[in-house]
């Protein structure tokens, strides 16, 4: 077995190394090394040992983050539109000063 504490992390050539991926057989530091399964593996052993890359979402998750973004816009438009109405609610005499003259 070889020494660790004299390894270097791949990525991070400053940083002594904690575990050897054994997958790739390349040491890493705690930053770059993920526990999984048992295994310390590295970020891309793990993307390889969970089938590739980032697969698509779908017709359904592109249906459903239009949805959510309509939802949003939606609710911020209605946010806006009744602070509006509210705002023109407020009796011309409160900005003139006048309303409060009365309640003295």
């Amino acid at each position: 077995m070889t020494d660790l504490v004299s390894k270097r992390c791949l990525r991070h050539s400053q940083r002594e190394a904690v575990a050897l991926c054994p997958a790739c057989k390349h040491y890493f530091c705690r930053e770059c090394i993920i526990e999984h399964q048992g295994l310390f593996l590295c970020s891309r052993c793990l993307n390889a040992a969970n089938g590739g890359s980032k697969k698509g979402r779908g017709m359904i998750g592109v249906i459903g983050s239009l949805l959510a973004s309509a939802a949003g816009f939606l609710l911020l438009w209605m946010s806006f539109f009744y602070l509006g109405k509210l705002l023109l609610a407020i009796p011309s005499s409160f900005h003139e000063g006048t309303l409060w003259s009365s309640f003295r």
